[in-house]
């Protein structure tokens, strides 16, 4: 066989070259890009959870702020009225500005901030993600148009910015540069962002940590028990039981809202009704745990077991679901966490199995059955949990990613292709 010779003319070494030098100049720009983006982000982040944390200390210190929660209901819609003067989609309008090229206002910043402060201080059920996620979608859409960016950037440049306000507000940069990119369109991962949402969510993630002390929340799995076969069967047992959880979470919400919006037309109504409700379940409970966003519930699932009470997760969703149905604002993922976390417990407590590892378990099956996110919900249990029970949290993902179907927390996001069959269906979230 003779040698092959690959003759290379001047014109297809010129084509090369041109080639090189434009991959080379895009990469660059995207980084600068994500180093500003990365920046602001963290900046706005870092003093969002900061404030977050001190009006919750202080809502824990001083029991009365409840009671004015219906005021707090009352400034969050006058609020949208004067500024938006149309209907919230809150971050439903983040994922079509990726699909449709909706605009993303920049003064929803703002607004997504104080209200889901608000909301908080006043104790109402709510998350902090639906703010990192909407302020990072504002962000994005506000820089593309000052840069005079086209359309397919604009798109890059939002998820890139999502992914830098996650990382600052959660503390996980390896589960928000991934998150960002796979949460827009189930099946799809847009790669063509991932060195921008790598680069800003570390800058991101750094601003927030050396400059303002933020720590990743980890939680300590006491024990890994080996995965033998009883152990592999209750593992699917518990996160089989947590997809079908995230379906009842996303259905409750999706009912809570519409039957709101069906009984009380006004918005000012439905915000006080939905108050008035919170304070009465409240005092009905006689706790505070389903308030805000629970974290220190959800650290009392590893650390004291005993204290959660059988129903937490199934009070969580009602107080949840009354709360964000009647227009306050704040994110769905911490209660999903709070979900799993209490289920979790509760099933490791009737089962014996590891109650530690049983509630990692269910936060990472709850949360990956409601964002339809497997990959980012496999590396926020590294990044919260260590690595070392890996074999379950990669089992329990994969079995509640299946088992979730096709219901999800946004309804704009989309299911480009099928979970149990290989072919296309551009479906959108139950």
């Amino acid at each position: 066989m003779g040698v092959r010779k690959y003759v290379f003319n001047k014109d297809h070494m010129k084509e090369i070259s041109l080639h090189n030098i434009r991959r080379l100049s895009s990469t660059f720009r995207w980084i600068l890009l994500a180093c500003l983006v990365g920046s602001i982000a963290g900046f706005l982040g870092s003093s969002f959870f900061l404030l977050l944390k001190l009006i919750t200390e202080y809502r824990m210190e001083n029991s009365w702020t409840l009671y004015f929660l219906p005021i707090g209901g009352i400034a969050i819609i006058a609020l949208y009225h004067l500024i938006m003067k149309k209907p919230d989609k809150g971050t439903n309008l983040a994922l079509d500005a990726i699909h449709f090229g909706a605009r993303v206002p920049i003064r929803r910043i703002p607004l997504i901030y104080f209200a889901t402060l608000i909301t908080h201080f006043f104790g109402g059920s709510a998350g902090r993600e639906g703010a990192a996620l909407q302020m990072g979608a504002s962000l994005g859409d506000g820089f593309s148009r000052i840069f005079h960016l086209k359309e397919s950037d604009k798109k890059i440049l939002i998820i890139c910015s999502m992914s830098a306000c996650f990382s600052a507000v959660f503390g996980t940069p390896l589960s928000a540069s991934i998150f960002a990119m796979e949460v827009i369109t189930v099946g799809v991962i847009y790669y063509v962002a991932l060195v921008p949402c790598v680069v800003a969510s570390l800058i991101s993630h750094g601003i927030a940590h050396y400059l303002f002390g933020i720590s990743t929340e980890i939680y300590l799995v006491s024990k890994i028990p080996p995965m033998n076969i009883p152990n592999f069967l209750w593992t699917i047992l518990l996160a089989g039981l947590c997809g079908l959880l995230s379906i009842l979470f996303c259905v409750s919400l999706r009912f809570g809202r519409l039957l709101y919006k069906r009984c009380i037309k006004n918005d000012y109504l439905r915000a006080i009704t939905g108050a008035i409700l919170v304070i009465l379940l409240t005092l009905l409970v006689g706790n505070r745990d389903y308030n805000g966003a629970g974290l220190f519930v959800i650290e009392r699932c590893f650390t004291d077991p005993d204290s959660i009470s059988a129903f937490a997760f199934l009070l969580k969703i009602i107080f949840t679901v009354i709360t964000l149905g009647a227009g306050f604002k704040g994110g769905e993922i911490v209660p999903s966490f709070f979900i799993g976390a209490c289920f979790g417990c509760l099933f490791g407590k009737i089962t014996g199995l590891e109650t530690s590892l049983c509630s990692a378990i269910g936060m990472g099956s709850v949360f990956c059955g409601a964002t339809n996110a497997p990959i980012a919900s496999l590396l926020i249990c590294f990044e919260i949990f260590g690595f070392e029970g890996m074999p379950y949290y990669l089992l329990a993902i994969a079995i509640s990613y299946n088992l979730s179907g096709y219901f999800g927390l946004y309804k704009s996001q989309k299911f480009a292709y099928s979970k149990y069959q290989a072919h296309y269906i551009d479906k959108s979230a139950c």
